[in-house]
């Protein structure tokens, strides 16, 4: 009887759990509408995928365990740092806001990755993904030490390491188009809720050149030799693996939602600002629908 007791009390923690989190992933969703926020990907998440937890992280501002659709965040971001539930959106700041949506598309991209669970559409990304890991991320540069930028060394990723450095260049573009669409909306001193439907679309482009003469757009991976994890926790990749205009294109608009304008301004920046290398290897343009 005792471990019957148990097994049901664990039973109903667990239920209980994931009621709350199911109610803190559809309030979520409401609150980034309300705000004019992405949502075209988080919408495709059943609420009771991903679990969260608050913990007062020290390496790094959030966390994300695809293992267990788990998502950890910063105490801070809780309300009233009491690690119950999220602050209100509204609440958060904008780099928080980026913060949140780089973990946000963990999620996405986890999402995708379960058996069964993508739809056409789904796949379609997906198989861009893989296509994408197979010919940049396989064979990159990287910047061994940040504050030398020129100075580079060539590494062949393994299946872990170049899926990582693509899901955070990735999810890196997600929280940067985030944070720059609030930032515009409080330089124009909008409300917050007006900030996507009246996006300021060559303030935003200007950005994005900044952001590519600063080859701000690439990402990391964690190292899984042990020897070389111990000089480094995270591996940057050189700014010839910054985010590609066919990757930037699919992002902007089956994640994001952006508009056709904002999409052919963005595509023609960065093909203007790239310069041929031979690491810049071309891949397969992703099939329309």
């Amino acid at each position: 009887m005792l471990g019957l007791a148990i097994s049901g009390h664990a039973k109903a923690d667990s239920s209980t759990r994931q009621i709350h989190d199911s109610r803190l992933w559809l309030a979520l969703v409401s609150e980034a509408k309300s705000l004019t926020l992405p949502t075209r990907f988080l919408e495709e998440i059943p609420p009771q995928f991903v679990t969260f937890e608050f913990e007062d992280l020290h390496t790094f501002a959030a966390e994300y365990h695809p293992k267990d659709h788990r998502m950890v965040l910063n105490r801070s971001l809780s309300l009233n740092a009491a690690g119950g539930t999220l602050r209100p959106l509204v609440r958060l700041t904008h780099k928080e806001l980026e913060t949140l949506y780089h973990e946000l598309f963990h999620a996405y991209m986890d999402f995708l990755e379960e058996e069964g669970l993508p739809t056409k559409a789904h796949a379609s990304v997906m198989a861009f993904a893989r296509e994408q890991q197979r010919c940049r991320y396989q064979q990159v540069l990287i910047t061994p030490v940040l504050q030398k930028k020129e100075l580079k060394e060539e590494r062949f990723l393994s299946e872990t390491e170049s899926w990582e450095a693509l899901n955070e260049t990735w999810a890196v573009f997600v929280g940067w188009a985030v944070w720059t669409q609030m930032e515009l909306g409080k330089k124009k001193g909008r409300d917050l809720r007006s900030s996507s439907k009246f996006l300021n679309i060559p303030g935003w482009i200007k950005r994005l050149e900044q952001a590519e003469q600063d080859a701000t757009l690439k990402g990391y991976y964690e190292p899984e030799d042990a020897s070389e994890k111990l000089m480094a926790r995270k591996r940057f990749l050189a700014p010839e693996f910054r985010l590609s205009a066919p990757e930037l294109k699919v992002l902007m608009q089956d994640v994001l939602g952006s508009s056709t304008e904002l999409i052919r301004e963005a595509v023609r920046v960065v093909n203007h600002t790239r310069s041929p290398s031979g690491y810049q290897k071309t891949c397969p343009a992703p099939v329309s629908e």
